[in-house]
Formats: C-alpha cells, structure tokens, sequence
C-alpha cells in the first residue's frame, strides 16, 4: 500500500463540517476526506482482523510515540450494520483531527496521508420543511408487542427488542455535518457520530479499549424525562424500584461482563445501577470496566463479540433475534448497530447506534425501539418510542 500516514502534535481546529466524527466529552476525533475505505465480507464481525491489518501497513511512519497513544496512529471509522450477516465498510479519513481531555486542559493532534490536507466547507443551512411518517401503522406495531409478549408467556423467550421507523423528507438535502452539530449543542455528554451519512448521539458506550483498559456502559430499562427536576428525580426512583426493568437491565450487564471476562485480568461492574439522563429518557446504567490481558485484543474483536447485547436485541439472542426478523418487517439498517473508530494498535470506541438518524439527500430513517418482556404494555412500549423519537427529529427540524 503505497499510502503513508504521519501525525504532528499541537493545537488544531476540528473542521467546520468534517465527513466523519465521534466524539465524547473528553476524547474526540474528527476527519475529512476519504484515503481508504475498507469492505469486509459478510458476515462482518468474522472479517474484522482486516482492519487492523490496513491500518498497521500504513502507519509504518507514524512514531512509536504516537502509536501508543490512541487515536494518533491512522484511524477507520466505521457504522456497522445491526445485521452481523451483512458487509460493511470502514472508512480511514485522509485527514484527521483529534483531541483528548476536556476544553480547557486539551491535547490535539493531526494526522495527514502523504502530507495533504483536505480544504475545509461551510456547514450547509437546515431544511426549512419537512415531513414525518410512521413506516408501521403504531396499531400493527402494538399488535406485534402483544404477540411478543404471547410468545414470552409461551417459554419462547425472555425479551425481545422491538424498533418502529419513522420516515422524514425534507425540501431541501440534509447537511449530516450540520445536524451532527445539533446533537452535539443538544447532549453534549453523549457519544456523538457521523459516519457515512449515519448522524446522532447515543447515550450507550458499547465498548471502548484505551490501552489496557476497556470499559462498557450498558443501558436498559427507560424512562420519561419532563424537564422539571422534582418530577425526573421522581421517575427516576420509580425506575430504579421498578422490578420489570431492573430484570432487564441485569440480563445485559450479565452478558456483556461474560463476553469481556475472558480478555480481563480483572473486571468490575458497579454494584447498582444509576439513572442517566438521555435528552425526553433516562435509563438504567451500569459501568462495566477492567484491565485487559496480554496480548491485548483490539477494540474489533470485543464488538464482534459484544454486538448485539440484549438491551438492542433480547435475551436469549438466537431465540429473539429470530421472532425479531419476523415482528420487524424492515431493515433496520445501521440503527443499533455498533458505530465508532479504531485505530492501528487497536484502541477504540464504539457506541450503540441509537439517538440517531440515517440521511441520504433530503430522506431521514429514524428508529426507536423498546425491550419487550412478559409484561410488556403496548400502548406503554409505543410511548416510550415516541418519547425516544424526540430526539433525533429534535436535531433534524431544529425545534426546541
């Protein structure tokens, strides 16, 4: 591979529009331009070690300085889709912009292909109009949470998650770097992406490898959030006390300790979870982090056996991954997937792709999705979904 990639430390601006981005409150990297795209075979999680093989050929003069700090090396950004038989891509931007730590006390680096940097543009205005359309008549969604539910009474499963759409058309195209930039002005502590027109914040860190270290935040169980303080502390505590959500959530902080463990010399998970605040939600959080052991996996490797937890598919996943594919008619596309960057030593982040949008031209697919159990209301599981549309369609129309 002829391409050679070298990075210089010191302050730089992130681009005004950049074409790729993730970031969270104290580590973000943004790029522009494309130097390589990677396409993995389906099924994708079996080709992920091409990655990395790409990005160690060419950071060959990068220093070894900057190849053990994450982020400085070369770096693929990817948003793979839900469905783990599908092909995916991964794109390393031809320049990239990163930075660690909070604003006020910031380390920033770039790294460029062959010395060239891509000119910057301006953020294109938002769309004036637009319209909104469920996919699903919500009548025939909330029939499909019933027969969910009859299913689970019947020994099928335990909890399945269910996703209804929402289709925006706009007058004029969308810019996907101006709504990531409403995201981000609207859940500034959340995991923030743009790659390959797939646009939002998700509240949910799948999984990230920062040298030795991985941690994950799993989230499940939800609940409204109205504004007033009184009122969230509230249903806070009531979710918290709520048996049917605590079930939930415990059977994906479960499942993502059992998949990390074998990698770990020791990992821990809080002993209780803690509401977090997610825009109109908050749900039930539980950090899961530890050390990693020698030879230390990369970031990839973890996705593939992380995704999909039960908290975006259900539990056991074979079984609700099936009624899944029969009670959800569409595609969910990139939604729920794992979306995030890893680099040539194999660090990385990776969110739960929810809280977002997929833009092409001036069409949006937008999803919500609900866990279902034994008792599972529908009309409550629609609510909760309109209430989780609230804030993609928030940062698509620019509406309070």
């Amino acid at each position: 591979m002829n391409l050679t990639a070298a990075t210089r430390t010191g302050h730089a601006a992130p681009p005004a529009a950049p074409d790729l981005a993730v970031g969270t409150p104290d580590f973000s990297l943004w790029g522009t331009g494309v130097a390589i795209k990677v396409e993995l075979p389906a099924p994708w999680p079996d080709h992920v070690a091409l990655v990395t093989a790409v990005l160690e050929g060419i950071s060959h003069e990068c220093s070894d300085a900057d190849r053990a700090l994450p982020g400085r090396s070369p770096v693929a950004f990817a948003s793979l889709p839900f469905n783990r038989n599908l092909p995916a891509t991964f794109v390393v931007p031809q320049q990239l912009v990163g930075r660690s730590g909070d604003a006020r006390n910031a380390e920033w680096w770039t790294t460029t292909f062959d010395g060239a940097e891509t000119p910057g543009r301006i953020l294109q205005p938002m769309p004036e109009h637009m319209a909104v359309q469920p996919v699903d008549d919500p009548a025939e969604w909330c029939q499909r949470v019933a027969a969910a539910t009859s299913a689970i009474a019947a020994g099928e499963f335990t909890k399945v998650v269910l996703a209804r759409e929402l289709a925006v058309d706009a007058d004029t195209p969308f810019d996907p770097a101006a709504v990531l930039a409403q995201f981000v002005a609207r859940h500034p502590h959340a995991i923030s992406y743009l790659v390959e027109g797939f646009v939002g914040a998700s509240p949910e860190l799948l999984v990230a490898r920062l040298g030795e270290i991985v941690r994950a935040q799993p989230m499940a169980g939800t609940t409204p959030r109205t504004g007033d303080v009184e009122a969230d502390q509230l249903l806070a505590a009531e979710l918290l006390a709520s048996a049917k959500n605590r079930a939930e959530h415990q059977i994906t902080i479960d499942m993502v300790h059992d998949a990390l463990l074998g990698w770990c010399s020791y990992l821990d998970a809080q002993p209780e979870p803690s509401v977090v605040a997610a825009g109109p939600v908050q749900h039930l959080a539980t950090t899961v982090e530890g050390q990693l052991s020698h030879p230390l996996p990369s970031v990839l490797e973890m996705v593939a056996a992380l995704h999909p937890t039960p908290a975006v598919g259900g539990w056991p996943v074979a079984a609700a991954l099936s009624a899944q594919s029969q009670l959800e008619p569409g595609d969910r596309g990139q939604y729920a997937g794992p979306v995030g960057w890893v680099d040539a030593a194999g660090n990385g982040i990776f969110a739960v792709g929810i809280r977002g949008a997929e833009i092409a031209g001036a069409h949006a697919r937008v999803f919500a999705g609900v866990g279902v159990v034994a008792d599972s209301d529908p009309a409550s599981e629609l609510a909760e979904t309109e209430a989780k549309f609230a804030a993609a369609l928030a940062a698509l129309t620019h509406a309070d």
